[in-house]
């Protein structure tokens, strides 16, 4: 199973740009199936459903959430879909396994009050102000000014973005293209980074926007221990992501009535219903909304 994994994750790669982090879930996802079948010693070309329960009451005991089955399955689907194209196998058992049903958790969000004082981090009296002040504020500003993935965030060059329109071309999930958009603020911080950019490659050369003292390019990881930090900073206990600012910026648009197909577009979401989680968001504030007057009334 090893060798034919690793074909599949090649092609996964090369064939259909998938990420780096989607090629290791899917990698972490078939090393749990292999473990089970070298464990029962079932051959995983010749499977039946009768192994597949085996599998599921295997992940069931180790307890695994649906959440994490689905995602599971999902990978074994694709994984034995491979399989029958290089006709390994002929038929895809995987095909008629359906997902076990996942209830969908409301997506974390800043309030507006939070989140302004997540922006105006450097008014907080304990803060000094550094060579990277200009940079993490545009970083923050950014992730919710475009709702951009953290990933699209760290892969933005200097060719990508175009003042004139405050517009900057991001490549999200599959490799596709899509436009998002800056204001005023960002526009501001971007002018004040640029300079202080240069000091910090120190004579040294980088396509990227977001840059470090000791690389040309910013990690994830580092995005979200700035993040982390200033937080901390300005008193906010929430746990709270890049992703997190993602989630605000969608929740934020709706519930200042944009509509759903154009926050499904700055989003880059293929399909509206992946969008639509953030309606669940705005209609449940205003319920709470309805429930705080109502009852104001009724006193």
């Amino acid at each position: 199973m090893q060798k034919d994994s690793k074909e599949f994750l090649n092609y996964l790669l090369a064939e259909l740009n998938y990420s780096t982090n989607t090629m290791k879930s899917y990698q972490q996802e078939l090393q749990k199936f292999n473990e089970f079948v070298e464990l029962e010693n079932i051959d995983y070309l010749k499977l039946s459903k009768d192994n597949i329960r085996s599998y599921l009451k295997y992940l069931d005991d180790l307890n695994y959430k649906n959440s994490s089955i689905a995602r599971n399955i999902s990978a074994l689907r694709s994984f034995y879909r491979f399989l029958v194209i290089k006709e390994r196998i002929s038929k895809n058992i995987f095909a008629s396994i359906r997902n076990p049903k996942i209830e969908k958790k409301l997506p974390n969000f800043l309030s507006e009050v939070d989140m302004e004082r997540l922006l105006e981090f450097p008014k907080s009296e304990n803060y000094k102000p550094t060579i990277y002040t200009s940079r993490d504020l545009l970083i923050i500003e950014l992730l919710y000014d475009t709702g951009c993935r953290v990933e699209e965030l760290v892969s933005i060059k200097i060719k990508d973005i175009n003042k004139q329109e405050k517009s900057i071309k991001v490549i999200g999930k599959g490799s596709k293209e899509r436009i998002v958009f800056y204001g005023e603020y960002a526009k501001e911080y971007l002018e004040a980074y640029e300079i202080d950019r240069e000091l910090l490659l120190n004579g040294k050369k980088s396509d990227y926007l977001f840059v470090s003292k000791e690389s040309g390019q910013l990690t994830t990881r580092r995005i979200a221990q700035i993040i982390d930090k200033t937080l901390k900073l300005v008193g906010i206990k929430n746990k709270v992501t890049p992703h997190t600012l993602r989630h605000t910026f969608a929740t934020h648009l709706l519930n200042n009535n944009a509509d759903l197909r154009s926050v499904q577009e700055l989003l880059g979401h293929s399909s509206l219903s992946t969008t639509q989680i953030y309606t669940h968001v705005s209609n449940e504030r205003l319920r709470h909304v309805y429930l705080e007057a109502h009852k104001d009334n009724r006193e």
